[in-house]
């Protein structure tokens, strides 16, 4: 691949953000590009795959206990079904990127969006345990792929100064995803008499739980047949001319301004192919160390434990005592913070940056887990089963929704955020899928294991998350930068000269 004109590496000096530093002024070449309705509508368009992801994971809360009662699924069967999907998002995350790089974003969407259609409908009608699980399976391999191809996407149509806010989108969509599937399952329970009420077509009213899933992978559909191409992947791909017409055409740049943009991102690919899982690899350290970084702070994000609020939350609720009505009001409620703290997060993060928010949610995570883990170790046993009487009822309550907001504020959005933008053009896609994969199998981990962690102790389980957070506090503070503020063509300076060292 050759570019049409040569220009220096780097229009003016660029500055490594130093370990440590709460927060840093970017330095270096001033990114092109402008913030139009254009570049806002296909980065919306793309986050729908990330609403998919929060609707199709989440939408399982309100059939859990119809499953464990129509099924007969114990602690480690409920396990199973809850984090196959997970597993299917790990094994669709890592190849998201791999595929992208080959054959486009859109084409990838599209790909995605039928797996959706499909897996929606199998497991509605799954007549089992084995083909339910098959099918979630399925799901997981879509939700993977919208893991990767959401924040991948809107990172590299986006001009810098705006990235953050935009990126951000993919998070809004996963936790408006969450609060619709919350509703719908809610709704449908209320309106049709319980999970289990049989109405329409002789289905049970958790079935169409799950088939409500079509119309928004449908939509999803309809969009990737109009989303443009990225410009990063076609001066890749070395179709110079379409990257600069796409430019053009998103940012209103003119066509001086499109030519030192493509000429900038093939500089960074270094004239060669796209990256490639073995590009990741270090001779000293088995991985890149931005890779790393990627990998620990992708995996705490799951480990932290919010998956737990809303994916159990319903029968969460119900065991210390609340009503199935009660406590389907709680997980929408639930879903409600998540989304208010999601759009204070989308304010914040173009402002004072990557760093600042992460810190500050650890914080916040690490002391509502500590408050919660109390709560419910006061739990009494009436009639065999646990309930939280008196003052620690409502502060447990309170402890749940202030987690979520620390959450939702700081690494719900900010890691999808950062995972877009931390890494080289030339491996972003298979550095980001890698990550997006860890980030899964630590969900599966986590939700396979909630259940029986339940069963031993329910305070003990939200303790453990409590130290995940301490721990996601140190990671940030000594292993993550500041990306705020630069154009994806600096990233190879805040990957510090691991790549320069050469790989394995």
């Amino acid at each position: 691949m050759s570019t049409e004109s040569s220009i220096a590496k780097d229009d003016g000096p660029s500055r490594r953000t130093r370990r440590g530093a709460l927060c840093s002024t970017p330095s270096g070449p001033a990114e092109h590009g402008r913030l139009t309705p254009a570049v806002t509508w296909f980065a919306v368009a793309a986050a729908v795959g990330g609403f998919l992801f929060g609707f199709d994971t989440a939408v399982i809360n309100g059939a859990v206990t119809a499953l464990e009662s129509n099924l007969g699924l114990d602690a480690v069967g409920l396990g199973v079904v809850v984090a196959v999907t997970l597993l299917g998002a790990a094994l669709g995350a890592l190849g998201a990127g791999w595929l992208a790089d080959r054959i486009g974003r859109p084409r990838t969407m599209l790909a995605a969006g039928v797996v959706f259609f499909v897996a929606a409908i199998g497991c509605g009608l799954a007549q089992g345990v084995i083909d339910l699980a098959a099918w979630r399976l399925v799901t997981g391999i879509a939700v993977g792929f919208a893991t990767v191809l959401g924040p991948l996407y809107i990172s590299e149509i986006t001009p810098a100064h705006a990235r953050g806010r935009l990126a951000s989108m993919q998070q809004m969509a996963i936790v408006l995803g969450i609060f619709a599937a919350l509703l719908s399952d809610s709704g449908i329970a209320l309106s049709l008499g319980g999970a289990d009420a049989e109405v329409f077509l002789g289905l049970p009213a958790w079935r169409w739980m799950f088939i409500a899933g079509v119309v928004p992978a449908l939509i999803y559909l309809m969009l990737a047949l109009v989303v443009p191409e990225s410009p990063r992947y076609l001066v890749a791909r070395g179709q110079v001319s379409a990257a600069r017409r796409v430019l053009i055409r998103l940012q209103r740049v003119d066509e001086t301004e499109a030519r030192v943009l493509t000429d900038r991102i093939a500089e960074t690919l270094q004239h060669r192919e796209s990256g490639r899982f073995r590009d990741l690899l270090h001779k000293r350290h088995g991985l890149l160390p931005v890779v790393w970084v990627g990998i620990g702070v992708a995996a705490l994000q799951a480990l932290v434990g919010i998956d737990v609020i809303f994916y159990y939350s319903t029968s969460l609720w119900e065991s210390v005592g609340f009503e199935e009505s009660a406590a389907f009001g709680l997980s929408v409620f639930s879903s409600f913070i998540n989304v208010a703290a999601t759009v204070a997060a989308i304010v914040l993060i173009d402002r004072v940056g990557r760093r600042v928010l992460l810190l500050t949610g650890s914080v916040g995570m690490f002391v509502s887990l500590v408050l919660v883990s109390i709560g419910f170790s006061t739990a009494r046993i009436v009639d065999g089963a646990p309930q939280l009487g008196g003052v620690w009822g409502p502060i447990t309550l309170i402890g749940a929704n202030l987690f979520v907001v620390a959450f939702a504020v700081s690494w719900g959005p900010v890691v999808w955020v950062l995972l877009g933008e931390m890494f080289p053009n030339r491996i972003r896609a298979v550095a980001l899928s890698v990550c997006a994969s860890a980030n899964w199998l630590a969900g599966v981990a986590l939700n396979f294991s909630f259940p029986s962690l339940r069963d031993v102790s329910l305070p003990g389980s939200y303790a453990l998350y409590a130290v995940t957070a301490a721990l996601s506090f140190v990671l940030v503070y000594f292993g993550v930068e500041e990306t705020n503020g630069r154009s994806l063509e600096e990233m190879p300076a805040s990957a510090g000269s691991a790549e320069a060292e050469g790989t394995a």
